[in-house]
């Protein structure tokens, strides 16, 4: 992970853990920091996305080795979380990857917009807990 991401890192992962309730066991205050760091590399993930999308020649190699992280990282965040909200969230995202990967296929430029809006809600849900 690029140096520059490590101080936004450390400050999701201690909102997560800040957002937690005092009173909370260690179990929902670790599923929380996991949905944050999670939530982070899905955002991270989104932003290599953009930038891969966005290129000159738009390089749908390196689109789908993302997209597969994304798909990766989801996976991870849905079997790691039981919470309705994050839940909706990741669907959201799954079918915001979907529609990206489909438009790729058809070699069509993507539109990215759920896919930053799902990313966000992600994000949202994640520090909120």
């Amino acid at each position: 992970m690029p140096a520059r991401r490590t101080p936004l890192v450390l400050a999701a992962t201690a909102l997560a853990a800040l957002a937690v309730p005092l009173a909370a066991g260690c179990s929902t205050a670790q599923k929380a920091v996991d949905c944050a760091r999670l939530g982070i590399e899905i955002s991270n993930d989104v932003d290599d996305l953009q930038r891969s999308v966005t290129d000159t020649a738009t390089d749908t190699d390196n689109a789908g080795k993302i997209l597969d992280n994304l798909e990766k990282d989801t996976k991870k965040l849905k079997d790691k979380s039981s919470n309705v909200d994050v839940g909706k969230a990741l669907d959201h995202l799954q079918k915001a990857v979907g529609n990206v990967r489909d438009s790729l296929r058809d070699d069509r430029t993507p539109d990215l917009t759920p896919l930053t809006d799902a990313a966000g809600e992600l994000s949202k849900v994640c520090t909120s807990k």
